[in-house]
Protein backbone atom coordinates (compact mmCIF):
# COMPACT_ATOMS: atom_id res chain seq x y z
CA UNK A 1 0.00 0.00 0.00
CA UNK A 2 1.36 3.54 -0.50
CA UNK A 3 1.60 5.16 2.78
CA UNK A 4 3.41 8.50 2.95
CA UNK A 5 4.96 10.29 6.27
CA UNK A 6 3.63 12.81 8.06
CA UNK A 7 4.06 16.39 6.40
CA UNK A 8 2.70 19.74 8.56
CA UNK A 9 1.41 22.34 6.60
CA UNK A 10 -1.94 24.51 7.56
CA UNK A 11 -4.84 24.15 5.66
CA UNK A 12 -4.98 27.22 4.07
CA UNK A 13 -1.71 27.10 2.51
CA UNK A 14 -2.69 23.24 1.35
CA UNK A 15 -5.97 24.98 -0.19
CA UNK A 16 -4.03 27.40 -2.34
CA UNK A 17 -1.64 24.89 -3.20
CA UNK A 18 -3.85 22.87 -4.56
CA UNK A 19 -6.53 25.38 -6.12
CA UNK A 20 -7.65 22.47 -8.53
CA UNK A 21 -7.73 19.21 -6.39
CA UNK A 22 -9.96 20.69 -3.49
CA UNK A 23 -10.75 17.92 -0.87
CA UNK A 24 -14.40 16.68 -0.35
CA UNK A 25 -15.90 16.60 3.13
CA UNK A 26 -14.87 12.92 4.38
CA UNK A 27 -18.36 12.37 6.05
CA UNK A 28 -19.97 13.03 2.64
CA UNK A 29 -17.53 10.60 1.12
CA UNK A 30 -18.83 7.97 4.04
CA UNK A 31 -22.33 9.10 3.89
CA UNK A 32 -23.65 5.53 2.37
CA UNK A 33 -21.69 3.59 5.02
CA UNK A 34 -23.05 5.92 7.87
CA UNK A 35 -22.20 8.42 9.77
CA UNK A 36 -19.73 8.98 12.65
CA UNK A 37 -18.89 12.38 14.07
CA UNK A 38 -15.16 11.34 13.83
CA UNK A 39 -15.58 11.67 9.75
CA UNK A 40 -15.94 15.68 10.19
CA UNK A 41 -12.08 15.74 11.34
CA UNK A 42 -10.60 14.37 7.98
CA UNK A 43 -11.07 15.96 4.70
CA UNK A 44 -10.41 12.91 2.15
CA UNK A 45 -8.86 13.42 -1.20
CA UNK A 46 -6.95 11.63 -3.85
CA UNK A 47 -6.59 7.52 -3.94
CA UNK A 48 -2.86 7.32 -3.43
CA UNK A 49 -2.63 3.50 -3.33
CA UNK A 50 -4.59 0.44 -3.81
CA UNK A 51 -4.11 -3.07 -3.09
CA UNK A 52 -5.87 -6.61 -2.33
CA UNK A 53 -7.68 -5.88 0.40
CA UNK A 54 -8.16 -2.13 0.50
CA UNK A 55 -7.71 1.10 -0.79
CA UNK A 56 -5.51 4.29 0.58
CA UNK A 57 -6.68 7.88 0.64
CA UNK A 58 -4.74 10.94 0.82
CA UNK A 59 -6.86 13.39 3.93
CA UNK A 60 -6.25 16.46 5.73
CA UNK A 61 -6.85 16.23 9.47
CA UNK A 62 -8.97 19.98 9.64
CA UNK A 63 -7.75 20.35 13.77
CA UNK A 64 -3.93 20.93 12.80
CA UNK A 65 -3.42 20.93 9.28
CA UNK A 66 -1.70 17.73 8.91
CA UNK A 67 -1.49 14.99 6.01
CA UNK A 68 -3.15 11.34 6.89
CA UNK A 69 -2.85 8.63 4.78
CA UNK A 70 -6.67 6.86 5.72
CA UNK A 71 -6.79 3.35 4.86
CA UNK A 72 -10.14 2.12 3.71
CA UNK A 73 -11.38 -1.38 4.48
CA UNK A 74 -13.80 -3.78 4.55
CA UNK A 75 -14.54 -5.25 8.47
CA UNK A 76 -13.85 -8.41 8.26
CA UNK A 77 -10.72 -7.95 5.90
CA UNK A 78 -9.17 -5.46 8.99
CA UNK A 79 -9.12 -7.06 12.21
CA UNK A 80 -5.67 -8.72 11.72
CA UNK A 81 -3.99 -5.90 10.80
CA UNK A 82 -5.21 -3.07 13.17
CA UNK A 83 -4.42 -5.51 15.95
CA UNK A 84 -1.00 -6.44 14.23
CA UNK A 85 0.19 -2.61 14.23
CA UNK A 86 -1.31 -1.76 17.86
CA UNK A 87 1.20 -3.72 19.02
CA UNK A 88 4.09 -1.81 16.76
CA UNK A 89 5.58 1.74 17.61
CA UNK A 90 9.20 1.64 15.53
CA UNK A 91 10.89 4.42 13.62
CA UNK A 92 10.69 2.33 10.78
CA UNK A 93 7.49 1.34 10.67
CA UNK A 94 4.23 2.99 9.84
CA UNK A 95 2.33 4.20 12.48
CA UNK A 96 -1.28 4.01 13.20
CA UNK A 97 -3.27 7.18 14.53
CA UNK A 98 -6.54 6.43 14.89
CA UNK A 99 -9.17 3.95 13.99
CA UNK A 100 -13.08 4.92 12.54
CA UNK A 101 -15.90 2.64 12.39
CA UNK A 102 -19.12 2.57 10.45
CA UNK A 103 -21.91 0.02 9.60
CA UNK A 104 -19.98 -1.57 6.53
CA UNK A 105 -16.41 0.07 6.90
CA UNK A 106 -13.07 0.41 8.71
CA UNK A 107 -10.74 3.59 8.84
CA UNK A 108 -7.38 3.22 9.77
CA UNK A 109 -6.11 6.90 10.12
CA UNK A 110 -1.87 6.50 9.81
CA UNK A 111 1.33 8.52 9.07
CA UNK A 112 1.37 10.00 5.38
CA UNK A 113 4.75 9.03 3.97
CA UNK A 114 6.15 11.56 1.55
CA UNK A 115 8.74 9.54 -0.13
CA UNK A 116 6.68 7.03 -2.14
CA UNK A 117 6.53 3.21 -2.75
CA UNK A 118 10.42 1.94 -2.96
CA UNK A 119 9.53 0.06 -5.92
CA UNK A 120 8.64 3.47 -7.42
CA UNK A 121 12.34 5.04 -6.82
CA UNK A 122 13.62 1.69 -8.18
CA UNK A 123 11.96 1.54 -11.33
CA UNK A 124 13.62 4.80 -12.38
CA UNK A 125 16.81 4.46 -10.00
CA UNK A 126 17.51 0.98 -11.58
CA UNK A 127 20.13 -0.15 -9.03
CA UNK A 128 21.21 1.46 -5.52
CA UNK A 129 24.67 2.56 -4.50
CA UNK A 130 26.15 0.26 -2.21
CA UNK A 131 26.12 2.76 0.33
CA UNK A 132 22.48 3.67 -0.17
CA UNK A 133 21.15 -0.07 -0.21
CA UNK A 134 23.37 -0.79 2.84
CA UNK A 135 21.26 2.04 4.60
CA UNK A 136 17.91 0.47 3.16
CA UNK A 137 18.87 -3.04 4.28
CA UNK A 138 19.84 -2.09 7.64
CA UNK A 139 16.45 0.16 8.36
CA UNK A 140 14.58 -3.05 7.11
CA UNK A 141 16.44 -5.83 9.04
CA UNK A 142 16.17 -3.27 12.07
CA UNK A 143 12.03 -2.78 11.47
CA UNK A 144 12.21 -6.98 10.98
CA UNK A 145 13.85 -7.78 14.20
CA UNK A 146 11.54 -5.50 15.87
CA UNK A 147 8.53 -7.01 14.27
CA UNK A 148 9.96 -10.83 15.22
CA UNK A 149 10.78 -9.95 18.50
CA UNK A 150 6.48 -9.12 18.96
CA UNK A 151 5.74 -12.17 17.49
CA UNK A 152 4.52 -10.17 14.37
CA UNK A 153 6.03 -11.85 11.18
CA UNK A 154 4.85 -9.89 7.86
CA UNK A 155 4.92 -12.21 5.11
CA UNK A 156 4.55 -9.68 2.63
CA UNK A 157 7.44 -7.93 2.37
CA UNK A 158 8.62 -6.49 -1.04
CA UNK A 159 9.92 -2.73 -2.34
CA UNK A 160 5.82 -1.98 -3.09
CA UNK A 161 5.13 -2.77 0.72
CA UNK A 162 8.32 -0.05 1.97
CA UNK A 163 8.03 3.37 1.85
CA UNK A 164 10.43 6.44 1.85
CA UNK A 165 10.48 9.36 3.76
CA UNK A 166 11.57 12.41 2.41
CA UNK A 167 15.38 11.91 4.05
CA UNK A 168 15.64 8.86 2.43
CA UNK A 169 14.30 6.49 5.88
CA UNK A 170 12.43 3.48 5.30
CA UNK A 171 8.97 2.30 6.71
CA UNK A 172 7.41 -1.19 6.44
CA UNK A 173 3.30 -0.67 5.37
CA UNK A 174 0.68 -2.96 4.65
CA UNK A 175 0.71 -5.55 7.47
CA UNK A 176 -2.52 -7.23 5.94
CA UNK A 177 -1.19 -10.34 5.66
CA UNK A 178 0.78 -10.42 9.29
CA UNK A 179 0.72 -13.63 11.35
CA UNK A 180 0.96 -13.37 15.07
CA UNK A 181 3.19 -16.51 16.88
CA UNK A 182 4.79 -16.60 19.61
CA UNK A 183 9.33 -17.22 18.77
CA UNK A 184 9.33 -20.62 18.07
CA UNK A 185 5.30 -21.36 16.74
CA UNK A 186 5.26 -22.40 12.76
CA UNK A 187 3.03 -21.26 10.55
CA UNK A 188 0.61 -22.72 7.51
CA UNK A 189 -1.02 -20.70 5.25
CA UNK A 190 0.44 -20.22 2.08
CA UNK A 191 0.73 -16.15 0.87
CA UNK A 192 3.07 -13.57 -0.01
CA UNK A 193 4.25 -12.24 -3.82
CA UNK A 194 5.89 -14.77 -6.03
CA UNK A 195 9.35 -13.29 -6.72
CA UNK A 196 9.65 -12.71 -3.48
CA UNK A 197 8.09 -15.85 -1.44
CA UNK A 198 10.41 -18.21 0.77
CA UNK A 199 11.03 -21.34 -1.27
CA UNK A 200 9.43 -23.36 2.39
CA UNK A 201 6.08 -21.61 1.59
CA UNK A 202 5.88 -23.24 -1.96
CA UNK A 203 5.71 -26.88 -0.49
CA UNK A 204 2.75 -28.07 1.62
CA UNK A 205 4.62 -27.81 5.11
CA UNK A 206 4.37 -25.79 8.15
CA UNK A 207 7.32 -22.95 8.12
CA UNK A 208 9.32 -20.54 10.51
CA UNK A 209 7.35 -16.88 9.79
CA UNK A 210 10.91 -15.44 10.93
CA UNK A 211 12.84 -17.08 8.31
CA UNK A 212 10.79 -16.63 5.45
CA UNK A 213 10.63 -12.90 6.36
CA UNK A 214 14.39 -12.97 6.07
CA UNK A 215 14.55 -14.28 3.04
CA UNK A 216 12.37 -11.58 1.27
CA UNK A 217 14.87 -9.34 2.96
CA UNK A 218 17.36 -10.92 1.09
CA UNK A 219 15.44 -10.56 -2.46
CA UNK A 220 15.17 -7.05 -1.34
CA UNK A 221 18.59 -6.48 -1.06
CA UNK A 222 19.26 -8.44 -4.41
CA UNK A 223 17.11 -6.15 -6.35
CA UNK A 224 18.77 -3.06 -4.68
CA UNK A 225 22.25 -3.58 -5.51
CA UNK A 226 21.49 -5.80 -8.54
CA UNK A 227 18.74 -3.36 -10.16
CA UNK A 228 16.88 -6.46 -11.01
CA UNK A 229 15.03 -9.57 -9.15
CA UNK A 230 17.57 -12.93 -8.48
CA UNK A 231 14.34 -15.05 -9.66
CA UNK A 232 12.43 -14.42 -12.56
CA UNK A 233 9.72 -16.06 -15.32
CA UNK A 234 7.31 -15.40 -17.39
CA UNK A 235 6.00 -19.20 -15.92
CA UNK A 236 5.35 -19.21 -12.21
CA UNK A 237 6.12 -22.62 -12.21
CA UNK A 238 9.86 -22.23 -13.79
CA UNK A 239 9.88 -18.96 -11.19
CA UNK A 240 9.10 -21.41 -8.24
CA UNK A 241 11.34 -23.79 -9.17
CA UNK A 242 14.12 -21.16 -9.50
CA UNK A 243 13.29 -20.25 -6.33
CA UNK A 244 13.54 -24.07 -4.12
CA UNK A 245 16.76 -24.63 -5.98
CA UNK A 246 18.03 -20.69 -5.07
CA UNK A 247 18.89 -20.78 -8.61
CA UNK A 248 20.09 -16.99 -9.73
CA UNK A 249 23.35 -15.11 -10.69
CA UNK A 250 25.20 -12.37 -9.09
CA UNK A 251 26.13 -9.25 -11.14
CA UNK A 252 29.42 -8.90 -12.11
CA UNK A 253 29.48 -5.74 -10.11
CA UNK A 254 28.63 -7.69 -6.70
CA UNK A 255 31.56 -7.73 -3.99
CA UNK A 256 32.73 -10.55 -2.18
CA UNK A 257 31.17 -9.57 1.17
CA UNK A 258 27.71 -8.69 -0.86
CA UNK A 259 27.81 -12.26 -2.36
CA UNK A 260 28.61 -13.87 0.90
CA UNK A 261 25.75 -12.33 2.86
CA UNK A 262 23.22 -12.60 -0.08
CA UNK A 263 24.17 -15.87 -0.76
CA UNK A 264 23.94 -16.85 3.25
CA UNK A 265 20.14 -15.44 3.12
CA UNK A 266 18.89 -16.79 0.34
CA UNK A 267 19.57 -20.51 1.46
CA UNK A 268 16.55 -22.71 0.66
CA UNK A 269 17.12 -24.41 3.67
CA UNK A 270 14.91 -22.67 6.44
CA UNK A 271 17.16 -24.62 9.03
CA UNK A 272 20.50 -23.46 7.96
CA UNK A 273 19.33 -20.13 6.87
CA UNK A 274 21.69 -16.98 8.65
CA UNK A 275 18.72 -15.27 11.39
CA UNK A 276 19.04 -11.81 11.71
CA UNK A 277 21.11 -11.28 14.73
CA UNK A 278 23.83 -13.01 12.85
CA UNK A 279 23.02 -10.66 9.92
CA UNK A 280 23.78 -7.91 12.34
CA UNK A 281 26.78 -9.54 12.93
CA UNK A 282 28.32 -9.42 9.36
CA UNK A 283 30.88 -6.71 8.75
CA UNK A 284 29.19 -5.50 5.53
CA UNK A 285 26.56 -4.86 7.96
CA UNK A 286 28.02 -2.91 10.22
CA UNK A 287 29.73 -0.26 8.33
CA UNK A 288 27.96 2.92 8.97
CA UNK A 289 25.08 1.11 11.20
CA UNK A 290 22.84 3.55 13.42
CA UNK A 291 20.36 1.32 15.39
CA UNK A 292 16.65 2.16 14.77
CA UNK A 293 14.61 2.92 17.88
CA UNK A 294 11.59 0.77 18.69
CA UNK A 295 9.58 2.22 21.64
CA UNK A 296 6.15 0.75 23.56
CA UNK A 297 2.80 0.81 21.96
CA UNK A 298 1.52 4.65 21.53
CA UNK A 299 -0.87 4.59 24.52
CA UNK A 300 -3.93 6.80 22.91
CA UNK A 301 -4.52 3.56 21.16
CA UNK A 302 -6.84 1.04 22.80
CA UNK A 303 -7.68 -2.39 21.94
CA UNK A 304 -11.08 -1.57 23.40
CA UNK A 305 -11.88 1.30 20.95
CA UNK A 306 -10.81 -0.77 18.15
CA UNK A 307 -12.98 -3.38 19.26
CA UNK A 308 -15.39 -0.80 19.61
CA UNK A 309 -15.36 0.24 15.87
CA UNK A 310 -16.81 -3.42 14.69
CA UNK A 311 -19.43 -3.51 17.50
CA UNK A 312 -22.12 -1.51 15.06
CA UNK A 313 -22.48 -4.62 13.10
CA UNK A 314 -24.44 -7.42 13.94
CA UNK A 315 -23.81 -10.72 15.91
CA UNK A 316 -21.44 -12.36 12.76
CA UNK A 317 -21.91 -15.72 15.20
CA UNK A 318 -25.72 -15.64 14.66
CA UNK A 319 -27.06 -18.56 11.96
CA UNK A 320 -29.57 -16.70 9.26
CA UNK A 321 -32.01 -19.48 7.67
CA UNK A 322 -34.54 -18.25 4.95
CA UNK A 323 -37.46 -20.43 4.19
CA UNK A 324 -40.52 -20.27 2.17
CA UNK A 325 -43.70 -21.82 2.72
CA UNK A 326 -47.36 -21.90 1.19
CA UNK A 327 -48.88 -22.02 4.83
CA UNK A 328 -49.68 -18.49 6.19
CA UNK A 329 -47.33 -17.30 8.62
CA UNK A 330 -49.52 -18.18 11.83
CA UNK A 331 -49.50 -21.70 10.25
CA UNK A 332 -45.76 -22.22 9.73
CA UNK A 333 -45.29 -20.50 13.44
CA UNK A 334 -47.59 -23.80 15.05
CA UNK A 335 -45.78 -26.10 12.77
CA UNK A 336 -42.24 -24.65 14.59
CA UNK A 337 -44.08 -24.79 17.81
CA UNK A 338 -44.82 -28.55 17.29
CA UNK A 339 -41.40 -29.23 16.21
CA UNK A 340 -40.14 -27.73 19.47
CA UNK A 341 -42.48 -30.07 21.26
CA UNK A 342 -40.76 -33.00 19.80
CA UNK A 343 -37.62 -31.57 20.57
CA UNK A 344 -38.55 -31.57 24.48
CA UNK A 345 -38.68 -27.58 24.16
CA UNK A 346 -41.70 -25.02 25.16
CA UNK A 347 -42.34 -21.90 22.96
CA UNK A 348 -43.38 -18.55 24.27
CA UNK A 349 -44.01 -15.81 21.74
CA UNK A 350 -43.24 -12.06 22.12
CA UNK A 351 -43.66 -9.18 20.72
CA UNK A 352 -42.29 -8.11 17.44
CA UNK A 353 -42.61 -11.39 15.88
CA UNK A 354 -40.13 -13.08 18.40
CA UNK A 355 -40.42 -16.48 20.08
CA UNK A 356 -38.27 -17.73 23.09
CA UNK A 357 -37.56 -21.62 22.88
CA UNK A 358 -37.03 -23.38 26.34
CA UNK A 359 -36.46 -26.71 27.67
CA UNK A 360 -39.63 -27.90 29.34
CA UNK A 361 -38.34 -29.15 32.02
CA UNK A 362 -35.66 -26.48 33.56
CA UNK A 363 -35.35 -23.22 31.96
CA UNK A 364 -32.08 -21.61 33.03
CA UNK A 365 -29.39 -18.52 30.54
CA UNK A 366 -27.30 -21.32 29.11
CA UNK A 367 -29.99 -23.58 27.71
CA UNK A 368 -32.38 -21.17 26.40
CA UNK A 369 -32.35 -20.55 22.71
CA UNK A 370 -33.77 -17.50 20.84
CA UNK A 371 -35.58 -17.40 17.47
CA UNK A 372 -36.27 -14.32 15.77
CA UNK A 373 -38.96 -14.45 12.76
CA UNK A 374 -39.13 -11.24 11.06
CA UNK A 375 -41.69 -11.93 8.08
CA UNK A 376 -41.19 -8.87 5.27
CA UNK A 377 -44.08 -6.62 4.93
CA UNK A 378 -46.26 -8.80 7.03
CA UNK A 379 -46.39 -7.49 10.32
CA UNK A 380 -49.56 -5.61 9.48
CA UNK A 381 -51.37 -9.18 8.32
CA UNK A 382 -50.17 -11.10 11.70
CA UNK A 383 -52.23 -8.54 13.70
CA UNK A 384 -55.34 -9.63 11.90
CA UNK A 385 -55.60 -13.30 11.19
CA UNK A 386 -54.15 -14.19 7.58
CA UNK A 387 -56.03 -15.77 4.56
CA UNK A 388 -54.87 -19.31 4.24
CA UNK A 389 -52.69 -19.13 0.72
CA UNK A 390 -53.12 -21.79 -1.74
CA UNK A 391 -49.99 -19.97 -4.23
CA UNK A 392 -46.18 -19.03 -2.88
CA UNK A 393 -46.40 -15.06 -2.39
CA UNK A 394 -42.78 -12.92 -2.23
CA UNK A 395 -44.86 -11.73 1.52
CA UNK A 396 -44.87 -15.39 2.44
CA UNK A 397 -40.75 -15.88 3.07
CA UNK A 398 -40.21 -15.84 6.27
CA UNK A 399 -36.66 -14.89 7.55
CA UNK A 400 -35.19 -17.02 10.80
CA UNK A 401 -32.52 -15.48 13.03
CA UNK A 402 -31.29 -18.17 15.71
CA UNK A 403 -28.76 -19.08 18.13
CA UNK A 404 -28.15 -22.10 19.33
CA UNK A 405 -30.88 -24.03 18.51
CA UNK A 406 -30.62 -27.62 19.38
CA UNK A 407 -28.76 -29.54 16.52
CA UNK A 408 -31.74 -31.98 15.78
CA UNK A 409 -33.25 -32.34 12.05
CA UNK A 410 -35.59 -29.24 11.87
CA UNK A 411 -38.84 -29.48 10.21
CA UNK A 412 -39.33 -29.10 6.26
CA UNK A 413 -42.30 -27.04 5.25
Amino acid sequence: MTLIYNHTTSAITMAARNKHELLPEFDRIVQKHGTCQQHRKYQLGRTIGEGTFAKVKLALDSTNGKYVAIKVLDKHMVQREIRTMKLLNHSNIVRIHEVIGTKTKIYIVMEYVSGGQLSDKMSYAKRFSEGEARKLFQQLIDAVDYCHNKGVYHRDLKPENLLLCGKGSLKISDFGLSALRKPGDLLSTKCGSPSYVAPELLVNKVYDGAAADVWSCGVILFELLAGNLPFDDSSLMSLYRKICRADYTFPKWFTESQKKLISRILDPNPETRITIPKIMEIEWFQKDYMPSCGNNSDDKIHLDDVNAAFDSTEDENKQKTRIGSKLTINETIKKIEAAAMDVSLSVERTKNLRMKMHAKQIMNRCSRSYVDISAESLSSQLREEPAVSTQMQEADVVSIQSQSIPKKERPSY
